[in-house]
């Protein structure tokens, strides 16, 4: 109601359309969630669901697909497990290189690493068809929304709410269609108040 009180008496008349107004937005699917905050770095890193490409030159057997699991870890040819969450692709490729190199399996490895798969996104609510879906670089709500099958006729087509993971925890926020995803996010478009 402060909202109301600082607006009264200025260009919207009468007051009482204005408190109605309010009174709409405020009652509004994804009203009471603050906006999701931008992400922390732009640096991408590995987590649960990714698969990687591991090119060890020279080494046909050191070379694959591998996909990250549950726990973080990829299992190498060789070196076994290791873990691999919150790392990016150039410091997976060092990690590799310095375990062969200490356990004296290369002298001098050269590897690259690239994603070949990121994990999946999530649309939920008022979509045509709910339900995961791949993850592309670049991907907006709506890009999102047009994977599911598109907005049913109840959807709210401006805002949505996304769940997103950073560092363990979850945090949800209201988005507009022109937001940009991360992979693993969780969107859900709201159904309107009629």
């Amino acid at each position: 109601m402060d909202l109301l009180k600082r607006f009264q008496g200025r260009a919207i008349k009468p007051p009482g359309a204005l408190a109605a107004f309010l009174l709409l937005a405020a009652c509004s699917p994804g009203a009471d969630l603050p906006p999701l905050p931008p992400p922390e770095n732009a640096v991408y890193t590995l987590a649960a669901g990714d698969q990687v490409r591991v090119i060890t030159f020279g080494e046909p057997t050191l070379t694959g697909q591998f996909g990250v699991e549950d726990s973080g870890d990829i299992a190498i040819p060789l070196l076994g497990s290791l873990h691999v969450a919150g790392l990016t692709t150039s410091q997976l490729a060092s990690t590799i290189e310095a375990q062969l190199r200490e356990k004296n399996l290369i002298r001098n490895p050269s590897v690259s690493t690239e994603i070949v798969a990121y994990r999946p996104i999530y649309v939920l609510g008022e979509v045509s068809k709910p339900g995961e879906y791949p993850f592309r670089p670049g991907m907006t709500v709506l890009a999102a929304v047009a994977l599911a099958g598109g907005f049913t006729y109840r959807a709210v087509e401006d805002s949505a709410s996304v769940v997103r993971t950073l560092h363990a925890k979850s945090i949800e926020g209201l988005v507009n269609r022109n937001t940009l995803l991360q992979p693993g996010d969780v969107v859900t478009v709201f159904e309107r108040n009629f």
